[in-house]
């Protein structure tokens, strides 16, 4: 079976591992058989990741048979990734993160394996008034170079809130749900349902959409 990832590439992948993480980090996986474009390699090319370094495991679960575990995550649609430690931070990729979102998928692991997110303390200051749920999509698609801005964005906001979940959603694969918020480019960021925007705004402004959408 050929390599998901070129050698080059792993090499590199495994240098920057050695580097840049600090504590373990667990790579929980939702994958199905059947009716999944994408399942078999988002699984070969996860396994590949985690044979880079020993501080990286993956746990699979099955979406059609672990139902307790699919309620658990909040779980809605495959292939589903969730980047966590011993914690769950609501990081979320859907689809498979190649291209431009093999990046945003690397940044998640070093992110909570450091536990540093690099954010303004300003901007950690507005986000921890947060008291009630805010879920952020990210649409974006894996030939999008401004995407992963939006993204890394994302999922910072949620590591550092509970009141945060923040989901990375390859639009090419997730059709139904692209034309359910009118997804014409990317990347396209849907909050709390309400509010949405197109383009990697800078991190000020991402914050205050992220305020705004909570008081909707």
């Amino acid at each position: 079976m050929a390599s998901m990832l070129p050698e080059d590439i792993k090499k590199e992948v495994k240098e920057k591992f050695k580097i840049s993480l600090k504590n373990p980090v667990n790579i929980t996986y939702f994958t199905m058989e059947l009716e999944c474009q994408s399942c078999q390699q988002t699984h070969e090319l996860l396994n590949e990741i985690v044979s880079l370094s020993d501080l990286i495991s993956l746990s699979v679960f099955k979406f059609d048979i672990d139902k307790e575990k699919v309620k658990e995550y909040n779980i809605e649609k495959i292939p589903a990734i969730v980047i966590m430690s011993d914690k769950d931070y609501g990081i979320r990729f859907y689809g498979l993160p190649s291209g431009y979102e093999f990046a945003s998928l690397l940044e998640a692991v070093i992110m909570v394996s450091k536990q540093e997110t690099g954010l303004k303390e300003e901007s950690l200051q507005k986000i921890a008034k947060l008291s009630k749920p805010v879920h952020i999509q990210v649409f974006v698609t894996n030939t999008c170079p401004y995407c992963t801005n939006a993204v890394q964005f994302a999922h910072k906001l949620a590591f550092v809130s509970d009141n945060i979940r923040a989901d990375e959603i390859d639009a090419s694969e997730f059709v139904t749900l692209s034309q359910k918020y009118n997804v014409s480019s990317v990347p396209k960021v849907v909050i709390n349902e309400k509010i949405t925007f197109v383009g990697a705004l800078p991190e000020d402004s991402f914050v205050n959409e992220v305020l705004a959408a909570e008081k909707l």
